[in-house]
């Protein structure tokens, strides 16, 4: 098993970038509609795909590969529980790279979690926090590519969608997806495509019987018949999309929700026959899919005469959900229903369903208005907060690589010298060796690159506690509070390590010496960077790509002088 392991893992080192996202992609489309075997082997892979990704280290790469992991958590019964550390990862890492759409996207999954386990408030304030963050003034991601990035920005609006559509909020939902629609055009391919009209088809048809419920019945027809036309337009894509399907058979008669569809439009006996198929667990795994599925074969049945049959599909199927806080909305829907047929059929218990089903209609309908109340009042504060945020972080953060810069840092230092419990306090100076010469012999373009790349690098392989400032130029400097001088150059020899293991193409041969010292009692700033600056001009003497640690004993010889810091870039 170890050797079975070790050669697989040696397969995935050979792989591209790409094809990891794009087997992580399509690992997450098969699970969406697969039994609980076929998920569960879909994640085992996916984690696979994760653990490579991250000894890679490149934050798009594994931002992606995360989401992909969790979404599949998320799609698989018992697994949903697994996916919050994933998901607060995901947060952290799409924050700390600057990933804003993926950032949304994790606000947006942790909502379909939340809504998943039946706290409606918590999921509309994560969709509310994803909404205000694809609010702002986005700019594609030029490492990514546009037409990746309008991808991931049309997945994170459908995520976002999906839950605005558990929710009821159907109003909104449709405006996201009207966005999705727009950047799916722009850049998606066949499975984008397919995978949002599916969507869309899902929540015309939510939309739909709500409307129903409040006796807006033309509205309702209206929406019924845009999901038909839109699950016979799914057919083209779907036929070159990544979702497990049985060639030859039109996607109608393979996914519950486009049946389900073209039999709510035009409920006829001609739709019996493919709905009992589709209502079968292997097809219909998840409750949404069992309620529209029985509502529409319901529908079927009355209308060739066999309410008792109509009747008794209801009623499994409440019986089904019975457990599930899920799909508010769409459970009302089915008790109407069932109370509707009870009626019409003269079976005792109509007037008590009937009146159930009313009285959950009357507080679904005063929650909808709430929570369409809340999310604008939610949506407004938080782009409030984000744009305060966004000021105060231009004004603290080095705009080539994102870290803290010279202003941050001096505050920072300046805080930690006035806390007893930072200490003891290392404080390191790190420059790149090699850098000049990519700048003189390649580009600055590709200088600024190589910046980038390192500071990630550097920053991943530190403790979420230290702080890694852009102080000027290519160099850095590294606070680490709490740390002995000893810890520290542990700590600084791994940042080292990681980056002389970068690939060629990623650093240019660039490394790092780096310089540590101690904080001693009653030092200025300036007066410890200098004793740092001391102890990296040694590891540049060495040969750089080490680090060299001053203690109190070695540096004695070095004089109190001020650090003269490098011209900002």
């Amino acid at each position: 098993m170890v050797d079975v392991c070790e050669e697989e893992a040696a397969t995935l080192g050979e792989v591209s970038d790409a094809w990891l996202v794009g087997r992580a992609r399509e690992l997450n489309a098969v699970a969406q509609h697969s039994d609980g075997p076929g998920q569960r082997t879909a994640l085992r892979e996916a984690d696979r795909l994760l653990t490579e990704a991250q000894q890679r280290g490149e934050p798009r790469v594994t931002a992606q590969i995360i989401r992909h992991c969790a979404a599949i958590r998320l799609a698989t019964p018992g697994a949903a529980d697994t996916a919050d550390p994933l998901l607060d990862e995901l947060l952290t890492h799409a924050r700390r790279h600057g990933l804003d759409v993926l950032e949304a996207d994790a606000r947006a999954l942790r909502g379909r979690q939340a809504a998943l386990a039946g706290n409606a408030d918590s999921a509309l304030s994560e969709i509310a926090q994803a909404l205000a963050t694809l609010d702002d003034e986005l700019l594609p991601d030029t490492v990514l590519g546009r037409r990746s990035w309008e991808r991931l920005l049309a997945t994170a609006l459908i995520d976002i969608g999906l839950v605005l559509t558990q929710l009821g909020v159907y109003e909104t939902a449709n405006e996201v997806m009207a966005r999705a629609h727009h950047r799916i055009r722009e850049s998606g391919g066949p499975h984008d495509i397919a995978v949002h009209m599916i969507d869309r088809c899902r929540m015309l048809l939510s939309w739909g019987l709500q409307l129903e419920r409040i006796g807006k019945c033309e509205e309702a027809s209206d929406r019924f018949a845009t999901a038909s036309a839109i699950a016979l337009a799914v057919e083209g894509p779907w036929r070159e999309s990544l979702f497990p399907r049985v060639a030859g058979k039109p996607a109608a008669d393979q996914m519950p929700v486009l049946g389900a569809a073209h039999a709510m439009a035009r409920p006829a006996p001609d739709h019996i026959e493919r709905l009992e198929r589709l209502r079968v667990p292997e097809r219909a795994v998840y409750p949404r899919e069992r309620i529209m599925v029985a509502l529409a074969l319901s529908r079927c049945l009355s209308r060739a005469d066999r309410s008792r049959e109509a009747i008794d599909v209801l009623a499994r199927t409440r019986e089904s959900i019975v457990r599930e806080a899920t799909e508010p909305s769409l459970r009302i829907s089915l008790l109407r229903e069932y109370a509707l047929l009870c009626e019409l059929n003269g079976l005792g218990s109509e007037q008590a369903l009937q009146d159930y089903a009313a009285e959950l209609e009357d507080k679904l309908w005063g929650m909808r208005q709430t929570r369409n109340s809340t999310l604008e009042t939610r949506l407004a504060h938080s782009k409030l907060t984000r744009a305060h945020g966004a000021i105060t972080r231009q004004a603290l953060q080095d705009p080539l690589t994102g870290l803290p810069n010279r202003r941050a840092l001096d505050g920072r230092l300046e805080t930690l010298l006035d806390q007893p419990d930072s200490q003891p306090l290392s404080v390191a100076l790190v420059d790149l060796d090699g850098f000049k010469e990519v700048n003189d012999q390649r580009s600055h373009a590709e200088g600024d690159e190589v910046l980038r790349v390192v500071a990630s690098t550097l920053q991943d392989a530190l403790r979420a506690d230290d702080l890694v400032a852009r102080y000027g130029g290519d160099e850095f400097v590294v606070l680490l509070p709490g740390v002995t001088l000893t810890a520290a150059e542990t700590a600084l020899h791994r940042a080292v390590t990681a980056v002389s293991k970068l690939a060629a193409s990623h650093a240019r041969g660039v490394t790092l010496s780096i310089g540590v010292v101690s904080m001693r009692p009653h030092e200025s700033g300036e007066q410890v960077l200098a004793r740092a600056d001391a102890a990296m001009y040694q590891s540049k003497r060495r040969g750089g790509n080490r680090v060299s640690a001053f203690s109190a004993e070695t540096d004695t010889t070095i004089p109190a002088q001020t650090w003269v810091p490098p011209e900002e870039a």
